[in-house]
């Protein structure tokens, strides 16, 4: 957290910090709901970012109100081929759909802010003819030596006079330098000795000191915005209500405050919400995709593979999450409904969703919990839901289900043993061939004539599309004529049928796999057991 945010309401109770939250809320609802995600394409999308679109994208239909998908590429030096269509891959499997986007259009477009470029040069120009920003002609070397002689430089009040901008020269060689067309930036000119104040819906009264933060960078020499200023003029213009963002950009609230009101637009600003960070499992800082290649866990929500390195970024869905899980597990990450439910449909989201319920604090991310929620979606989904995922992770490994109605009752056989997609195949590929080898060392030290015995008279006894209750009582019957525990006999069966000890119960895997199958790999095994 920045040292110049401050929460003044410390001293005041809980409930009434809660109550002005929601008077302020309430009070801003009057406005039709018009909401933004709007990423950079620069690569793959984080899932702090989806949650960001997915509580956006809650917040705007909990309302009747409208999700916008914004592309933000004005930083062209870190535009990345194919990064737009992947966020939009991305949010559609989320079931995130936007209302306005560039693929879909709006009556607000154009919804790439590189696209909206004539529009932000004036608005620098008017900054700076209103005296709220000026020319910066500093070029990158000097810059970078003022950084040197000066520990921790911040270009703003202290130290403006002493660089090279329209603030320090005479207006004849502001006009020469202009005229020459020398590169330069518009910079924003913070006030000196003010607090920036506003209400974050999430965070109650928050204030920075003008003193602590830097002349930001508003128009690039190449013509282009920084994001500070295209961000002000975008959501103006796309008459947007209310910004949920992560709390990573509050250090930067003050200047678009500030803008919005050195532009007059201040009566039309938007409603702030800063979402808590994701954070690492120990807690200690924001979750990065380092922090997943070296815990072994998935931080994107697909896969991503850079153009440039060819590097490849594994992603939640292709790890063999639910999109349904996924969305879940985010809402999660910061919110609550107050109850102990875990388990939202998105519609249920929608309906419980309440910003007041959003945490103020970081949230750990728990992949093993992760994997929890989705485990208790695919084991409760229908199989037919699963069929397609299924059938594909089966294809990759060379099984070709024949028969959807056979391959429905191996899902629903084995579905509550999986906590990811990619567990159908380890889980049930013996129903679709026979083990191609066996947990020897687990039969080998208790496997003796009788047993042998034992099976080849059971085989025997297996009747064509025998049910698995008649089975087992068959099983325990002869067991008890040969003088031997079923419980013995039960993991060398469930050997014969599957390779190993796993698996649903026995008796359904043999009347699933059929009674000529069971046969057969009762004769397979024997030959192998002996």
């Amino acid at each position: 957290m920045p040292a110049n945010y401050k929460i003044p309401f410390k001293k005041t109770s809980i409930e009434l910090h809660a109550l002005k939250k929601y008077i302020f809320v309430i009070q801003n609802m009057e406005k039709k709901v018009r909401v933004r995600f709007a990423p950079s394409p620069t690569g793959g999308l984080h899932l702090g970012g989806v949650r960001t679109a997915l509580f956006n994208y809650l917040f705007a239909k909990k309302h009747n109100g409208t999700f916008i998908l914004r592309v933000e590429d004005t930083d062209q030096t870190r535009f990345v081929s194919g990064a737009e269509e992947y966020i939009v891959s991305c949010l559609a499997w989320c079931g995130i759909h936007p209302d306005e986007s560039p693929q879909q259009g709006g009556a607000y477009g154009p919804y790439r802010q590189s696209e909206r470029k004539p529009a932000y040069r004036q608005y620098a120009e008017q900054l700076v003819a209103s005296g709220n920003a000026y020319y910066a002609f500093d070029t990158p070397e000097e810059l970078d030596a003022k950084r040197k002689e000066i520990p921790n430089f911040l270009y703003g009040a202290s130290s403006r006079t002493q660089m090279r901008n329209s603030l320090s020269l005479t207006s004849d060689e502001v006009e020469t330098l202009l005229a020459q067309d020398i590169p330069h930036v518009v910079r924003i000119k913070m006030p000196e000795d003010e607090h920036v104040s506003f209400i974050d819906m999430i965070r109650g009264h928050v204030s920075f000191d003008t003193n602590l933060v830097d002349d930001k960078v508003l128009l690039k020499a190449d013509g282009m915005p920084t994001y500070h200023l295209a961000v002000v003029v975008d959501d103006r213009a796309m008459e947007i209500s209310h910004i949920f963002r992560g709390e990573e950009w509050l250090p930067s609230a003050p200047i678009h405050i500030l803008l919005w009101r050195y532009l007059g637009w201040e009566d039309e600003m938007p409603q702030w919400a800063h979402l808590p960070l994701i954070l690492k499992p120990d807690g200690n800082g924001k979750l990065s995709k380092r922090d997943g290649d070296r815990l072994g866990f998935p931080v994107y929500a697909q896969n991503w593979t850079d153009p440039k390195s060819g590097y490849l970024t594994k992603g939640f869905k292709e790890l063999g999450f639910v999109p349904e899980a996924f969305v879940n597990l985010l809402a999660m990450l910061g919110w609550n409904d107050g109850t102990d439910q875990e388990i939202f449909s998105l519609p249920e989201l929608i309906e419980k969703f309440s910003v007041e319920r959003i945490s103020k604090a970081g949230a750990k991310f728990d992949f093993e919990k992760a994997k929890w929620y989705n485990h208790e979606w695919i084991k409760n989904a229908e199989a037919e839901n699963l069929l397609a995922t299924v059938k594909q992770e089966l294809n990759t490994k060379g099984i070709v289900p024949a028969d959807d109605s056979y391959t429905l009752q191996v899902i629903d056989l084995i579905k509550d043993r999986c906590n990811l997609l990619t567990d159908f195949v380890a889980q049930g590929e013996y129903f679709f061939a026979a083990p191609a080898a066996y947990d020897l060392p687990s039969v080998k030290g208790k496997w003796n004539a009788e047993k042998a015995t034992f099976f080849t008279a059971f085989d025997a006894e297996l009747t064509d599309e025998m049910p698995a209750a008649e089975m087992e009582a068959k099983f325990k019957e002869l067991a008890a004529a040969h003088s031997l525990k079923p419980g013995e006999l039960m993991l060398p069966f469930r050997i014969m049928l599957v390779g190993g000890k796993f698996g649903p119960g026995v008796f359904e895997i043999a009347f699933t796999l059929g009674t000529q199958e069971t046969k057969n790999r009762i004769s397979l095994a024997l030959a192998a057991f002996e």
